[in-house]
């Protein structure tokens, strides 16, 4: 077995300081923005930490994105600079001090409904702010010097980096096995013994057909996509008591927090509001937030949709769910057409687009089924002249993995409703899946 790469809080810290020397000579500071797309690494951990600890904000770009996508969303970003997938250019040999506490969040790019991406941007906070972020992080999961975090899911996703990058903050350790594989990270738990980790659903059916000591776990926190309850269950019974905890939130804000107790009590549940935080819904069933000063956020040159997405202290991302008489909340959905792929969400419009724009392609409709690994598979329908491989290869070329469709089917025409609305619901019976 390969050698597990282990990133230490101190080696980190060192390297974040080399990197906070790196930009500071390239007169790089508070408020900028520099773009980094890479696998996880060593490397990848301290250029995000050295530089929110200067104020610098990065932007975590997938690696995988395909060129183009790339290349708009940097020039949407605007950035001072763009490191690609060579962090390691920025551990130079001079240092600089750092901040106690990041004095920034990462900007992460999000997938909206109508299929454009939005930059979630958090400006550059107060101290006191920046101290209250961490420490509510850390304190909620309990980071410590003797934690051994192991990363599961890419670190270009908002969660699995905020747990990794807060594991450091408080002197722990992380693992960095590599791109998800089953039984290696398998043998991850099984002989380095991990404490902590972050997984969505599909990791949790895979771990649980393989041989896994889970003795070591003191937390595993599952979140991205509603977990199927016997899968719950197994793991709940597979883990030392009380080590599964579910959360409810989004890349733009956290919101929830369920325990194992309260799970077994309220199978089904998101559990209740974090520390500081309160839920409620509106007269449409939509869930809103009232959140901490340091929790708020705007979409990235879009104040339409910031607007959309505040009122006062309260912010909805469009869920929509309920609130019991003791907090508990039970999420109904999103909207109905949004596909959640391995804890990826992937909204119909910016697929259809794609597709649409291939010559053989007259129209398209995109829409996720049932998938015992993934949770959802992509699939789309399409009108035209093109052949399904042909299709698929353009996908190939201009879509991440995650948004591919994993089938794709032609008809002459697609089921509409008596306003020419395409009734995507429909699709999965026309088509017999």
């Amino acid at each position: 077995m390969n050698e597990v790469p282990v990133v230490r809080a101190a080696d980190s810290t060192a390297a974040q300081r080399r990197v906070a020397g790196a930009l500071a000579d390239r007169g790089i500071g508070r408020g900028d923005r520099l773009v980094v797309s890479a696998t996880a690494s060593p490397e990848l951990l301290a250029v995000v930490l050295g530089a929110l600890r200067t104020g610098v904000v990065p932007v975590v770009l997938d690696p995988a994105l395909p060129a183009a996508e790339r290349a708009e969303l940097v020039a949407d970003a605007d950035p001072a600079l763009d490191v690609g997938d060579d962090p390691g250019q920025l551990l130079g040999d001079t240092e600089a001090d750092l901040a106690p506490f990041p004095l920034a969040r990462p900007m992460h790019y999000t997938s909206g409904t109508t299929g454009r991406r939005k930059g979630v941007w958090s400006g550059v906070l107060a101290d006191d702010d920046a101290r209250a972020l961490a420490t509510e992080e850390i304190n909620l999961w309990g980071f410590g010097p003797d934690d051994r975090h192991l990363v599961l899911s890419p670190l270009h996703h908002s969660a699995p980096l905020r747990f990794a990058a807060h594991t450091l903050l408080a002197g722990g350790e992380v693992l960095l096995p590599g791109p998800f594989d089953a039984a290696r990270a398998a043998r991850t738990i099984t002989d380095q013994a991990p404490t902590t980790t972050f997984c969505v659903p599909t990791h949790l059916q895979r771990l649980l057909r393989e041989d896994v000591d889970w003795s070591s776990f003191r937390l595993l926190a599952h979140a991205g996509a509603p977990c199927p309850e016997p899968v719950k269950r197994a793991v709940v019974a597979a883990l030392p008591d009380g080590a599964v905890h579910e959360f409810y939130g989004s890349t733009e804000a956290q919101f929830t927090v369920c325990t194992t107790e309260d799970w077994l009590a309220r199978p089904g549940s998101v559990g209740r509001a974090r520390p500081g935080r309160t839920l409620s819904t509106d007269e449409r069933g939509q869930l809103w937030c009232a959140v901490p000063r340091w929790a708020r956020f705007e979409y990235w040159r879009a104040p339409e949709k910031t607007a959309a997405a505040w009122d006062g202290d309260w912010v909805t991302v469009g869920d929509l769910g309920r609130v019991d008489d003791d907090g508990t909340v039970w999420l109904d959905g999103r909207r109905e057409d949004l596909v959640i792929s391995g804890g990826v969400n992937v909204y119909p419009a910016e697929v259809e687009a794609v597709l649409d724009a291939h010559p053989g392609v007259v129209e398209s409709a995109v829409f996720g089924v049932p998938d015992d690994d993934w949770g959802q598979r992509v699939v789309a329908a399409y009108v035209g002249t093109a052949t399904p491989d042909e299709l698929a290869a353009w996908a190939r070329e201009r879509l991440g993995p995650a948004k591919r469709p994993k089938s794709t089917r032609r008809l002459d025409e697609l089921p509409r409703t008596s306003t020419g609305k395409v009734r995507r619901l429909d699709l999965p019976g026309v088509l017999g899946l």
